[in-house]
């Protein structure tokens, strides 16, 4: 039943319902899709079929007596960063070897309840920390799409690369995922799938294994936009463990979908007509105005004069609270241990052997701007431009419904291109990481191919909280774009 595996989270919603087919055969379809295609493309770190297909029993028995929640028997794949109680969580870091959680974190918790099953742990960027999934000590996600004429690997985007290879290779209906900087939006635009980040707090981050803390936030990554909203409705919640959760009740996403944005005014920022933007991404920016406008919607130009010291500011910020947040990792209580001459020693060997090159980079950077002298002028300065951003996007928003902007400044490139320059590697955020900035919501959707055949997506920002408008936008464009061919399957056994 390899056809199963080709269903949206909907489709398979409503062939459960019906009793076209069991919650284990769905779920056996996407392991069995797993076992002949994870060897090529390394999407996930750890699957794990016999808790799955034991979930999967016990969705049947619960939809053998018409009961279930939203996603009762949908097959999901979970990132790694999301600790999963006594299942290995590693964040796809060496230093945290074998550490088994004795916890849940909020967001899986929440989807296990709606009934949804676990086919295993995705790879991801070591801690989140990379636009190309060739940080994971588990090694590099290959993206499934290919360049016409070329088998050359191309990324997945990052860091949730496993969660969108996963989803356009069809071997989960729909994954969670992490964006502290564009870790959902990009890696979606590069595999031409639907990413959303949610405004800051909307989903707990009580259990999911920390970056960034001002910027980390959760959410899913699919192949419709309908899917987005069924996943996010189950995701998100209020959580008293997260003191950062927003306290407010979940709206129905769903039926968001599908109410046009006629009356909507979306704005287009100026400053997002970088210097060395391809003319493919200008072309595609234009047709997604184009399209909008002859849904209903208004355009309207606005400006966010702050823009350009986004990337800075962010990189100050970013890896300031990651120095912090990195530091429980000593070796005395969890993870890998080095032996050491003395604590201090132990310590260091520990790190040493535990970091690789790019948390390492971050950890430095974040405890020089830190440190005494240096504070003041980096991480203070960082947060002031922060709260000139999240300015510029109030006062775009007294006039604007959402913002529509390309996802990247190109489409998927090759593995080891961008990876020896941590600068061009860092310009793959440049139109994602305002949005984390301001704490907005932020969604990418499948809107075209490039020149060499492989996806390219649009960026659509809204008002904080308001990721309904996001859904009625994004479906517009999904609609007009049409559903992108899958890619040729080059990488299954099968």
């Amino acid at each position: 039943m390899s056809g199963l595996t080709d269903l949206t989270i909907a489709e398979a919603r409503e062939g459960l319902r019906a009793k076209s087919f069991s919650a284990a055969e769905l779920t056996q379809a996407h392991l069995d899709a797993i076992e002949a295609s994870n060897a090529a493309l390394n999407a996930y770190v750890l699957p794990t079929p016999e808790r799955a297909l034991a979930m999967a029993k016990a969705s049947d028995a619960k939809l053998g007596t018409g009961e279930g929640g939203a996603l009762e028997g949908i097959p999901l794949g979970i990132k790694d960063l999301f600790c999963t109680r006594d299942v290995r969580t590693s964040a796809c870091s060496h230093i945290l070897d074998g550490f088994t959680p004795t916890y849940e974190s909020t967001v899986t918790a929440n989807l296990w309840a709606e009934g949804a099953v676990m086919l295993g742990k995705l790879n991801n960027d070591e801690f989140a920390m990379g636009s190309s999934n060739e940080t994971s000590f588990y090694g590099n996600v290959v993206n499934p799409w290919r360049r016409e004429g070329s088998d050359a690997p191309l990324v997945p985007g990052g860091s949730s690369g496993g969660s969108s290879a996963a989803v356009a290779a069809r071997l989960c209906l729909g994954a969670t995922a992490t964006d502290t900087g564009g870790s959902i939006r990009q890696p979606a635009a590069f595999t031409g799938t639907v990413g959303l980040k949610p405004t800051y707090g909307r989903c707990s981050r009580w259990g999911i294994v920390a970056f960034a803390s001002s910027l980390d936030q959760a959410g899913p990554i699919t192949r419709t936009v309908r899917d987005a909203a069924i996943m996010l409705g189950a995701m998100a919640s209020h959580d008293p463990k997260d003191t950062t959760s927003a306290d407010l009740p979940v709206p129905d996403f769903e039926a968001a979908v599908g109410q046009g944005v006629k009356g909507l005014t979306i704005g287009i920022p100026k400053e997002y007509r970088v210097e060395g933007m391809a003319p493919e991404i200008e072309a595609l920016w234009q047709q997604g105005i184009q399209w909008l406008k002859e849904a209903g919607a208004e355009i309207k130009e606005v400006s966010l004069p702050h823009t350009k010291y986004a990337l800075p500011s962010y990189y100050i910020v970013a890896p300031a609270e990651a120095s912090s947040n990195l530091a429980r990792y000593d070796g005395v209580r969890y993870g890998l241990r080095e032996k050491g001459s003395d604590v201090i020693s132990m310590y260091e060997n520990t790190r040493e052997a535990g970091f690789g090159a790019e948390v390492k980079r971050r950890i430095l950077i974040g405890t020089y701007v830190l440190s005494a002298g240096y504070y003041d002028a980096y991480y203070l300065k960082a947060q002031k431009v922060r709260t000139l951003i999240k300015r510029d996007f109030d006062q775009a928003f007294e006039t604007v419904d959402a913002i529509l902007t390309p996802t990247t400044p190109g489409p998927a490139f090759a593995a080891g291109e961008k990876s020896g320059d941590p600068l061009e590697m860092y310009l793959n955020d440049i139109f994602t990481v305002t949005v984390n900035m301001a704490g907005l919501p932020g969604m990418s959707v499948p809107a075209g191919l490039s020149s060499e055949g492989t996806p390219l997506g649009l960026q659509l920002i809204g008002r904080a909280f308001d990721e309904e408008t996001l859904f009625r936008t994004a479906q517009v464009i999904e609609d007009a774009a049409g559903t992108l061919s899958k890619p040729a399957d080059w990488w299954s056994k099968a």
